[in-house]
């Protein structure tokens, strides 16, 4: 009982000054400096063993002392605390570099912990990102670019001249104008001839019949107008590509129309359906859905498409913007580079081969500039622009077609419209008819070469087959490319040969060999 005493009458003797001293020590310790603390601290344990406190007030000034440590300690860590976004190791090195217990960058501590490989190693080249390599290009490209033509413009000076595009003759092309514009009544025909078997007026060969004549027509027309006129080379051949264009959409129209007649009738008859034949679209004949299709930036025909919800305007202004840019470097390059190339250089295959695959290398440059050039601006820029004011919402109208290993696989990615058109119309068609894959393919190319050849050989008013026989040497430079994939995969040789043949051989050849008959036809006419 009398220690029990002595202790209270201690404590509460002494409270006064002990709260004086807590509150003295807690303003000091809200001050921050740790001498202060420690000399504040020396002072409260003077005070109290003077005042004759004995071992159990001790024990608890001691304990009070360590609880206040333990949350100084403990604000000091949640004020190093990094943003929650932070890894879980640059928490732990923070704290400890905070805390001034940083072991991670003693001089003992090693710095090589694991097997890495060099960014540009043959393991590692395909997994980096070149953002920053590909920012360098652009500027070199940009810089060097901008000095040749600097270069070029002081020594031969400003030689645009669009005679070769538009000339006083351009004025007597009205006739290709009212024949681009007539195109628009076969696709009504093909909608009317549609509407007459939906009321089973018309029997299956019949409506065969009346499709054959109408497309036949549609793309003979075009034909006989720019033939029978002395038109520009531009006037013609914008005119028969918009012509080849409504001639894949009316055999699509065509061919998707029969298919979805064929599967009502099997549904009305209760016939059972495969599996993988669904009716998503029901037959009908809808001049609406054959409008939009006609003006929709695709060559299949469906009854509906998705759509995106609304215009954007803004956007479509920029990237018209863009296409009159882009438009206008083409036509630079054509004019200030290509054409004095072609001017000065000779038939291929006539004179000196040296000098010819001279000239041809020399024009390859400027003809891939002018060809990624078309490529960004109707792909990509035309196609959109398209797609958008129409609220087209599938605009897969390319893949990556520059990483091709092969012949094949670029022509898959290269122009999608196309290549869906093929392999709906055509080479499925050819599959199920007994064909083989081989040949349904040899159709396929044929088919694109001859419309490559009229596109190009229809405008120059000469049929020499340049286009026909290119568009046809890529079946055997496709078995050259799918036989060097397999021999060295994971390679790019396959890409390589498809640039070199395309941009270096191929397509400045076509250009010299056209270019050569379109001044031989001028020729003999004066």
């Amino acid at each position: 009982m009398a220690i029990s005493d002595v202790h209270e009458t201690s404590v509460a003797g002494d409270g006064a000054n002990h709260s004086s001293l807590r509150r003295r020590h807690s303003r000091v310790a809200s001050s921050g400096g740790n001498m202060f603390d420690e000399a504040a601290a020396s002072a409260e344990a003077v005070m109290i063993d003077s005042s004759g406190s004995d071992d159990s007030l001790n024990e608890r000034i001691g304990a009070a002392r360590e609880e206040k440590v333990k949350e100084k300690q403990k604000q000091k860590e949640e004020d190093r605390k990094p943003p929650d976004h932070a890894s879980r190791n640059e928490v732990q090195d923070g704290e400890r570099a905070a805390a001034g217990d940083n072991f991670t960058y003693r001089a003992s501590v090693p710095v090589h912990r694991r097997i890495k490989d060099s960014p540009l190693s043959s393991r590692n080249i395909f997994k980096q990102s070149y953002a920053g390599l590909f920012n360098l290009c652009v500027v070199v490209l940009i810089a060097v670019n901008s000095r040749l033509i600097i270069e070029n413009i002081m020594k031969y000076g400003w030689l645009i001249n669009s005679g070769f595009w538009f000339s006083s003759k351009s004025l007597r092309d009205w006739p290709l104008l009212m024949c681009c514009i007539s195109l628009n009544l076969f696709p009504l025909a093909a909608f009317m001839v549609e509407k007459l078997a939906q009321k089973k007026r018309i029997s299956e060969p019949v409506i065969f019949l009346l499709h054959t004549i109408i497309m036949t027509g549609e793309i003979s027309f075009p034909v006989l107008v720019i033939l029978s006129c002395d038109s520009t080379f531009l006037s013609g051949l914008t005119l028969m590509m918009v012509a080849c264009i409504i001639w894949l959409k009316l055999v699509s129209y065509a061919h998707a129309s029969h298919d979805l007649r064929s599967l009502s009738l099997s549904i009305e008859k209760g016939e059972t359906l495969p599996n993988n034949l669904n009716m998503e679209h029901p037959y009908r004949v809808s001049f609406r859905s054959m409008a939009y299709f006609m003006v929709a930036p695709t060559l299949c025909y469906q009854p509906s498409y998705p759509r995106t919800p609304s215009v954007r305007k803004g956007w479509v202004f920029r990237q018209l913007i863009k296409l009159v840019i882009f438009t206008g470097l083409m036509g630079f390059i054509i004019e200030q580079y290509m054409h004095p190339i072609v001017q000065n250089s000779q038939h291929p295959f006539k004179g000196n081969l040296l000098y010819g695959f001279e000239r041809t290398l020399k024009l390859s440059v400027p003809n891939v500039y002018v060809w990624l050039c078309m490529f960004y601006c109707f792909f990509h820029l035309w196609l959109n622009i398209l797609a958008e004011l129409v609220q087209f919402g599938d605009r897969e109208f390319y893949k990556d077609w520059w990483n091709a290993k092969t012949v094949d696989e670029y022509w898959r990615n290269w122009n999608m419209p196309v290549h869906k058109w093929m392999v709906r119309h055509i080479y499925f068609p050819c599959i199920r008819h007994g064909m083989s894959k081989n040949a349904a393919v040899l159709i396929a190319f044929l088919i694109s070469a001859v419309f490559h050849e009229l596109c190009i050989a229809v405008p120059c008013h000469k049929f020499k087959l340049w286009a026909f026989i290119g568009i046809m040497f890529q079946v055997p430079l496709s078995i050259v490319t799918n036989f060097l994939q397999k021999k060295c995969k994971s390679s790019m040789v396959g890409n390589m040969v498809f640039w070199f043949t395309f941009c270096i051989l191929g397509q400045p050849m076509c250009v010299l060999l056209y270019y050569h008959d379109w001044m031989n036809r001028h020729r003999e006419h004066n």
